[in-house]
């Protein structure tokens, strides 16, 4: 075995600001299986202790340490494969103790490889496992951490090789090798948070070969933690208990975490109170925080500050430490109970006041405002029997209203004392304070008050159908406070059947009409009227009367009035049933008795089917057709009458008659609606007819503006001009029209016997001895008028032996000629003369008599108007004076049509 080669592995401790004792808190040494008497281990390297107090400690008899840190074997110690440990401590004044576990481990490792077909065992030597450094070491860097050693160097010239994070991974550069000595070195200061430790693969090869002379280790580097981290507060810091709580109530928990190494006294925290110790404790382990008292009083202080320090270390002078300040707030208890802010009440009323305020009561409480605890609820403890009165909570103001919820009588109740008490929704708790309680004195004062009923209602009992001015009895009323009746009157408010008269000055009610128990007036035998009672102040009160009707036999059972169909079966004698109806009730109504009249036929025969109803049924086949079968229906009491059931015997199918004839008479109201229409169609027959026979060859007439050159026109500015030479005129031989050569009857001419009489302007006419000869001038008109043919003025021509009669006033040749619309207007008059003169050309005689020019007589003396006869009588033709007074509007309108 090779000789072992110890190295000094123990790190120089070096802690800027830490004011606690320290050393390492774990040490592998590889030692030999044997280790004599005297033999030093390791040395103990300690930083930042007081080397004056410093004194070491070891739990391990067969070693010992001297002053200076060694570690010296007192008897002779064989090392076990799996090695072996013991604890080294340390301690100076500061009173903290640190603790070193010391490892002594194997530095040989048998190994197994295959040399010429042989197993054998040989041994491999590594230096050391694991290593150990500090966190955030100051340095200086970079900083030797221990020699590698592989046994194989005995026989090779190796060089060493490393990978693995620190060296040549993330992070890189942290750790490096020399390749041929085996130095390991640490280059920056490592965070233990970050990296708590590295395992970096180590492998070893000849400098001649590069072929690896052992096999790879992993060698471990574990970051020793320093206390670096300074504890800090998890969640918020409020905190929440009940005002008045006992002594040792928890309020709630502090928590707090170190990022340092767990396990060590690095995260073993303190916890303590800095403030409010007088009122609140924490536990130091757990940051538990609890009352220590139970004066707590939400009323005077709602919250509490408190500063809360946490130290890590627990507690020790070189701890790390953090403060924070919690916020406890005390949550309200109804240990306030409502207070009033008078000692009584006293309150006037009237009687007979209904749903009135009388009274608020305002109340203070101490409690949170809008809670449970401070909403108050009031409650009438005394004086309230009969209910007169009701108190509720006004939610805007937390006060006590007081209402009259039951008239209070005067004459009855003149004084009422109330209590009143004041309470929360919810219960006290805490303290001894109970509800307090208020006296109410109502008075009660006198009002004029009407006149009141015996009883708000009374009953009578009355039988239906009792006789008109029966006395049922008397319902009056009297001052409450005379108890007197006088000057009272009665008078009905409601009667729906009018079947109960009031006396006005006793209050008697007396039967008035027929009282029918039957009647859609009484419900259920209850018929009710209301009255009213006036004094004479006209002061009311009002009563209702229940007139119980009694029943009376007055009604006997009835059969149906419709026809009942029974359905013939072939080969059976068939039945139906018959049912009665009585409107009276029990006993006088059903079970009804059915037997057929004295005088019947022998067809039917009847029996009781139940208490209403009977079965009736053939004795023999019958023919289908109706029949009047007479029934003796009695009620239990054998009140009834003989009545007729119409039967009728059919085919059925489904129940309802194949056929249904029936011989029917028509009333005089169906004939004469039957006959009115005929009337009236033969009317209208008549009617057409007459129509037809006056209407022969009447043509359409047109409303047209005869006799005058002025038009009528909404146009309200000068139009176009038109040539007159481009309207087209029909061409008709003039001669023939003046004539009255034309042969037959016709639209054109026409010849009959008649009065001398004249026409319009446009045609012409004669009559002589008796012959009536027209022709209508419509064409050529402007030969006529050039030429000179027709004359301005008022007057005849001859045109071979007729006479042309023109009724209008002169005119200008050439104006007719270059005017178009007047020439419009002659061909339009000439055009309406000749329908005219053909319509009545087809009449008798007697017919165109009325189709001249009449003469009047004067109609009156004074008139601007002038005689009617003047204007429709031929005279003083020749005066167009009056044009001059038609007004700017019609002057302006002959300027349009006239052609400038």
């Amino acid at each position: 075995m090779a000789n072992v080669l110890i190295f000094d592995i123990c790190l120089i401790l070096i802690l800027s600001g830490v004011e606690s004792c320290f050393i390492p808190s774990s040490l592998y040494v590889p030692v030999p299986q044997t280790i004599q008497v005297g033999y030093e281990i390791t040395k103990v390297e300690v930083a930042e202790c007081d080397t004056k107090s410093l004194h070491f400690t070891l739990r391990d008899p067969s070693f010992t340490i001297l002053n200076n840190g060694s570690v010296v074997a007192v008897s002779p110690v064989k090392v076990p494969a799996r090695g072996r440990t013991f604890s080294v401590m340390a301690q100076d004044n500061s009173g903290l103790e640190s603790e070193m576990e010391v490892h002594l481990v194997h530095s040989t490792i048998e190994r197994e490889h295959k040399s010429k077909g042989f197993l054998k065992r040989s041994k491999r030597r590594w230096s050391p496992p694991p290593f150990n450094i500090l966190e955030n070491d100051k340095g200086p860097y970079p900083k030797e951490i221990e020699k590698i050693v592989s046994d194989s160097e005995a026989k090779h010239d190796v060089y060493y090789t490393f990978s693995g994070p620190g060296y040549n991974k993330e992070p890189v550069g942290v750790f490096s090798l020399d390749r041929f000595t085996g130095m390991l070195s640490v280059n920056k200061p490592v965070d233990r948070e970050a990296y708590p430790s590295f395992t970096l693969n180590t492998r070893v090869f000849d400098k001649l070969t590069n072929l690896e002379t052992d096999l790879p280790l992993n060698i471990q580097i574990v970051v020793d933690d320093v206390n670096d981290n300074i504890p800090q507060f998890q969640g918020p810091l409020q905190l929440t208990v009940p005002e008045q709580s006992k002594a040792g109530t928890v309020v709630g928990k502090v928590n707090a975490t170190d990022r340092d190494q767990v396990g060590t006294l690095h995260v073993k925290i303190k916890y303590s109170l800095l403030s409010g110790l007088d009122l609140f404790t924490i536990n130091p382990a757990t940051g538990v925080i609890s009352t220590v008292t139970n004066t707590l009083d939400r009323e005077v202080k709602d919250k509490h500050m408190v500063t809360v320090q946490i130290k890590d270390m627990y507690g020790a002078d070189n701890g790390l430490s953090n403060t924070a300040t919690a916020t406890i707030n005390l949550s309200d208890i109804n240990d306030n109970p409502p207070t009033f802010t008078k000692t009584s009440y006293e309150v006037n009323v009237k009687e007979n006041e209904n749903e009135k305020l009388v009274l608020r009561i305002p109340v203070e409480d101490k409690d949170l405002i809008n809670t449970p605890n401070w909403i108050s609820k009031f409650v009438i403890t005394k004086g309230n029997e009969n209910g007169n009165f009701r108190i509720e909570t006004d939610p805007k103001t937390n006060e006590g209203l007081l209402y009259i919820s039951k008239p209070l009588d005067y004459e009855k109740t003149k004084n009422v004392k109330l209590e009143i008490t004041a309470q929360n929704e919810a219960e006290l708790n805490g303290g001894t304070a109970q509800w307090m309680s208020i006296p109410v004195d109502v008075t009660v004062s006198n009002v004029d008050e009407g006149p009141e009923f015996t009883a708000p209602t009374i009953r009578f009992i009355v039988k239906e159908n009792t006789p008109n001015g029966t006395l049922i009895g008397s319902y009056t009323a009297a001052d409450p406070e005379t108890k007197s009746s006088d000057g009272i009157k009665y008078y009905k408010v409601t009667d729906p059947g009018s079947w109960i008269n009031v006396d006005r000055n006793t209050g008697e009610l007396r039967v008035a009409n027929t009282i029918d128990r039957e009647s859609q007036f009484v419900q259920d035998g209850i018929y009710n009227i209301t009255m009213k009672a006036v004094d004479a102040s006209t002061k009311t009160a009002t009563g209702t009367v229940i007139i119980q009707v009694d029943d009376v036999n007055d009604n006997m059972p009835e059969l149906p009035t419709s026809e009942m169909v029974l359905c013939d079966k072939e080969g059976e004698l068939s039945s139906m049933v018959v049912v009665a109806n009585d409107l009276d009730q029990s006993p006088y109504s059903s079970p009804f008795s059915f037997t057929l009249a004295d005088d019947h036929d022998g067809k039917w025969f009847v029996t009781r089917f139940n208490d209403t109803a009977a079965t009736l049924q053939q004795i023999k086949e019958l023919p289908t057709r109706t029949y009047d079968v007479h029934l003796n229906v009695k009620d239990l009491q054998g009140f009834g009458r003989v009545q007729t059931a119409k039967v009728r015997i059919c085919q059925c199918r489904n129940g309802a008659c194949l056929t249904k004839p029936r011989s029917v008479s028509l009333g005089a109201l169906a004939l004469l609606a039957m006959l009115l229409p005929l009337a009236l169609l033969l009317l209208l027959c008549i009617l057409l007819a007459v129509f037809c026979v006056t209407k022969r060859d009447m043509p359409d007439m047109e409303d047209i503006d005869s006799g005058g050159i002025l038009l009528k026109s909404n146009t309200e500015a000068p139009g176009e001009q038109v040539d007159s030479s481009l309207i087209t005129v029909p061409a008709i031989n003039i001669e023939q029209a003046v004539k009255g050569s034309v042969k037959g009857p016709g639209p054109l001419n026409a010849e009959w016997l008649g009065n001398k009489s004249s026409s319009t302007i446009g045609a012409h006419s004669t009559h002589e001895n008796g012959l009536y000869k027209s022709g209508v001038v419509t064409a050529g008109m402007e030969e006529y008028y050039s030429s000179g043919q027709f004359d301005n003025q008022y007057g005849t021509q001859q045109f071979n032996g007729s006479h042309l009669i023109g009724s209008s006033m002169g005119f200008d040749n050439r104006q007719l000629i270059q005017d178009s619309a007047l020439l419009h207007t002659w061909q339009t008059n000439g055009c309406y003369i000749h329908q005219k003169l053909g319509y009545l050309g087809t009449e008798e005689d007697g017919r165109y008599a009325d189709d001249i020019i009449h003469s009047y007589g004067f109609e009156g003396a004074g008139s601007t108007a002038g005689s009617v006869g003047c204007c429709s009588d031929i005279g003083d033709n020749d005066n167009l004076d009056f044009l001059n007074t038609l007004g700017p509007k019609f002057k302006t309108l002959a300027g349009i049509c006239t052609k400038t």
